[in-house]
């Protein structure tokens, strides 16, 4: 099926652009989390999937075949790889298998407004029950609900995979708001009949949206959560149940590499591990030794090597140049610099030894106990960063709207 993205031009959303009211943000999944919803004007790559079959390979059968043609082809067999891209363009040129939906996707379709997604924003701003509240935070946050979940709608028809709905960072520390808010997005869905088995909704992993994430699952909603920085964190998400747990390789990284002071990141680089690649490997051999349903997805990853050494992960969040890399490379069975070996799988975690301080159930008191430096201030940043965005996309709406014919 052939799928174009252009659409006549907004007046409303172009108007507003145009006199210099707002710059458009790049909104790839290293500013919003599940996988990547927009669109790169790069040369084009092709889908990029795993089957269940794969993904779960058995130790028999760890490393790739010869049949493989490229390290593409060879890493897709081991785990699944999602594309990153933060530049909108052409659903033909590179499809995603799955996506986010996010204020950062917001502030980018309402700077580049000449898509398929325009209308769904329109469609929004144009709602007469948002329109009919009393007050301008009650309409403006009526309107940003409609808008998200219209653009969900459409991403559902478009991709084959989940679609996950970013919820409102300003509510991270209110398990209660977060459950609200699911709810209100959830039945927003139900009137344009998307199915549930298609969403999950992405929360921040503070101990609230934690809790939020238990009591969602056991209704059934598949929840994503994310800005885990910690091990503390990802075995509390995998106790709560959440569907997928998102851990930031690269922003560890970073942060070790002007920081110090975390116990956690201090022992990994003491093992010679990098403390980004060590936490995806504990929280993996965690949920899968102990029977946990939860996914676990490795986002900011920064090169091939990276990628190489997390083979076996359920979900890798790949940028676009270490796709093209490996698109262009020779898979080599016998290469000296990479290799294709399944590095984590059920069976090898279940070899892996934790301590009895981890093995702990965890609760608000030992998660706070728990987390160091690192996590603390990364999440707290993430959390800040989300909310901002949110702030940016109701003002916005606040000065576009009513749009034309309202």
């Amino acid at each position: 099926m052939s799928l174009s993205l252009q659409s006549p031009p907004s007046p409303t959303l172009s108007a507003s652009i145009q006199k210099g009211r707002w710059k458009p943000v790049a909104a790839g999944f290293s500013v919003a989390s599940l996988p990547a919803v927009n669109f790169s004007v790069r040369r084009s790559l092709p889908r990029i999937h795993v089957s269940a079959s794969s993904s779960s390979s058995s130790p028999s059968s760890p490393s790739v075949g010869a049949g493989e043609n490229n390290e593409l082809d060879a890493v897709s067999a081991l785990s699944e790889i999602v594309p990153d891209t933060v530049v909108f363009d052409d659903f033909e040129r590179f499809p995603p298998t799955a996506a986010t939906v996010s204020s950062a996707l917001l502030l980018g379709i309402c700077g580049l407004p000449d898509t398929i997604f325009r209308n769904a924003v329109d469609m929004a701003l144009a709602d007469a029950s948002c329109a009919g509240l009393e007050t301008t935070d009650s309409r403006l946050s009526c309107f940003f609900n409609k808008a998200i979940v219209n653009v969900g709608g459409d991403l559902v028809k478009l991709v084959p995979g989940r679609v996950s709905t970013e919820v409102d960072a300003r509510l991270a520390y209110d398990t209660n708001a977060i459950v609200r808010k699911v709810h209100d997005l959830l039945r927003l869905y139900n009137e344009i009949d998307v199915p549930h088995d298609r969403l999950l909704f992405k929360i921040p992993a503070t101990w609230q949206g934690i809790e939020a994430a238990r009591l969602l699952e056991s209704e059934g909603i598949q929840t994503h959560l994310t800005f885990v920085y910690s091990f503390a964190q990802a075995a509390a998400a995998a106790q709560a149940g959440a569907s997928v747990i998102q851990i930031f390789v690269g922003r560890l990284r970073d942060w070790a590499r002007n920081h110090s002071g975390d116990t956690e990141i201090e022992d990994a680089i003491k093992s010679g591990e990098d403390p980004g690649l060590a936490l995806v490997k504990r929280s993996y051999n965690y949920i899968h030794k102990y029977g946990y349903k939860s996914k676990l997805m490795a986002a900011a990853v920064r090169n091939k090597q990276d990628l190489f050494s997390l083979l076996g992960v359920d979900y890798v969040i790949a940028p676009l140049k270490v796709l093209e890399s490996l698109k262009d490379s020779p898979a080599i069975p016998d290469d000296e610099k990479y290799s294709f070996v399944r590095k984590l799988s059920p069976d090898t975690a279940t070899h892996y030894n934790f301590t009895n301080k981890e093995l702990i159930k965890w609760d608000q008191l030992s998660l706070a106990s728990a987390m160091g430096p690192a996590s603390v201030e990364l999440l707290s940043a993430g959390v800040e960063g989300y909310a901002n965005q949110a702030r940016r996309v109701e003002e916005l709406f606040g000065k576009i709207w009513p749009p034309p014919n309202v």
